[in-house]
Formats: structure tokens, C-alpha cells, sequence
């Protein structure tokens, strides 16, 4: 009988640009990219400082404890930066790698994101749905000599070409670092513009999904993208690495998914 990696290498083999990638934070996290809690964590330190206080090793309870209420990710980068320029510089020290990083390997296209290049170079895969800000995968594809179409905003969706019509789209759904308009609060990910909704639709009832390195735990938005979609036209592989979230486990009923145990992206 054959292993899930096997069906899936098989399944990919003889259907180019059927399967979908779906990723997640756990692709990018080993490259020393943080996530966007992390991120958020980090401005509520900084946030700390600038009142003259310590956080502690709770940052996110000193936040709660002071001001009532969640940090909230748009109101600490307004209150530390007060203009774009001054935000978008912010932001990209979390995600563009110092001398310090490249020198150590980190912020920088990691062997999953080089194999998913070859991948789209080959013509296996031609739609990447992601949760995450940084530019990992459009680095890796460059250098495979391919630019990728990039979908980050409303208005990109809106004006979106067909899929099919593309060598190579990256959907993605929470934003980009270099717009401050990115989605990281659990309010900001419980609902998607009705734009992006609907390009999701299509994914998911069109394509098979290999999903990688998403838990599923704080995108409500997406979780109920894949449950609201009736149809299972290819099948949906989803790779571990331990135990599967109570939400994560929901999408993979949903979907009758094959679960594949992994090491790492």
C-alpha cells in the first residue's frame, strides 16, 4: 500500500498545477522570521519602554493589565511610528535580514522555500495561498527566474487575473510587512473582505491543497473559507509536525484529508 508522501508525489506528478500550496508561519519561522504575535509581542515591549516600564516576560498580560484590553497590533505601530515611512522601516527589521543574520543563515530562503520554487519552476505548482508577511518565497522563486504575481490587498483581489492565467500567484491572505495594513489581532483575522473571500472560494473548491506549517488556531476567517466550501474535487494532503490543533483537526475532517507526519517544512 502506498505512503501519504507517495499518493502525493504521484497525485502532484500527474496533475500539474492542481494542488494548491497552503502555508503557514512553521515554513517561515525556521528561517528566524518571526510571527505576527511575535511581532506584536515585540511592540508591546517597546511600547513598555517608552512608558518607563517593564513588561516582564508576559508582555501581552502587562498590555492587558494597563490599558484593559488586547494589544492591538495597527495601535502599537501607530503609537512607535507615526508616519508609512516611519512604519515601513519599523516593520522591516523583523523581516530583511541584518549583517548579523546573513551571516548566521537566518531571514533567508530556507530549503523548503527553494524546493517550492523548483516546484513552480517545473510547472507543478502555480498557486500559493499563505498566512505569511514575509518574502521568503518571492526571493526563492527570483532566483529561479520566475516573479511571482503577489495578491496582499483588497485591491489587488479586486483586480486579480484568472489563476490559470499566471505562471505563478502567492495569495497572501493577512497581508504583506510592507503594508501596515496586514492582518495579525484576532479581530483583524475573524473576517476577510468580501473580495478576498470570494478569490479563497475559488481556491478551495477549484484546487487540491498541500497545507504546511498553519495550525489553524487564530484564523477564523480561513478556517471558515475551507469549511464553508462543499466540494472535495482533489485531495487535500496537510503535513505535522506533532499533534494537529482542535481547529486544524475540524479542516481536516471537513476535508477528508491525508495527514502526512513530518520533521520539518
Amino acid at each position: 500500500m502506498l505512503d501519504a508522501i507517495t499518493s502525493l508525489a504521484f497525485s502532484m506528478h500527474s496533475s500539474k498545477g492542481v494542488y494548491a500550496l497552503f502555508l503557514g508561519s512553521g515554513l517561515s519561522t525556521a528561517a528566524g522570521i518571526p510571527t505576527g504575535w511575535h511581532v506584536t509581542l515585540d511592540l508591546v515591549r517597546r511600547t513598555a519602554v517608552v512608558a518607563g516600564e517593564d513588561p516582564g516576560a508576559h508582555a501581552d498580560a502587562w498590555y492587558r493589565t494597563k490599558y484593559s484590553r488586547d494589544p492591538d497590533y495597527s495601535e502599537l505601530l501607530d503609537t512607535l511610528a507615526k508616519t508609512p515611512a516611519d512604519r515601513s522601516n519599523l516593520l522591516s527589521a523583523y523581516f530583511e535580514p541584518s549583517a548579523d543574520d546573513l551571516k548566521n543563515g537566518l531571514k533567508a530562503p530556507s530549503a523548503a522555500h527553494k524546493s517550492i520554487a523548483r516546484l513552480v519552476a517545473n510547472g507543478y505548482v502555480r498557486v500559493i495561498l499563505t498566512t505569511n508577511f514575509d518574502r521568503l518565497l518571492e526571493r526563492a522563486l527570483e532566483s529561479e527566474g520566475i516573479s511571482p504575481r503577489v495578491i496582499s490587498t483588497v485591491d489587488a483581489a479586486r483586480g486579480a487575473l484568472p489563476l490559470t492565467h499566471a505562471r505563478c500567484t502567492i495569495i497572501k491572505v493577512n497581508g504583506d510587512y510592507g503594508d501596515t495594513r496586514i492582518k495579525n489581532t484576532a479581530l483583524e483575522l475573524d473576517t476577510y473582505d468580501p473580495e478576498m473571500d470570494q478569490l479563497l472560494d475559488r481556491i478551495f473548491d477549484e484546487y487540491g491543497l498541500v497545507v504546511c506549517g498553519w495550525s489553524a488556531t487564530w484564523d477564523k476567517a480561513l478556517c471558515r473559507a475551507v469549511l464553508r466550501c462543499p466540494n472535495r474535487r482533489f485531495t487535500t494532503f496537510w503535513a505535522r509536525r506533532a499533534r494537529l490543533s482542535a481547529e486544524a483537526r475540524a479542516l481536516v475532517n471537513h476535508r477528508q484529508a491525508i495527514e502526512l507526519t513530518i520533521d520539518s517544512a
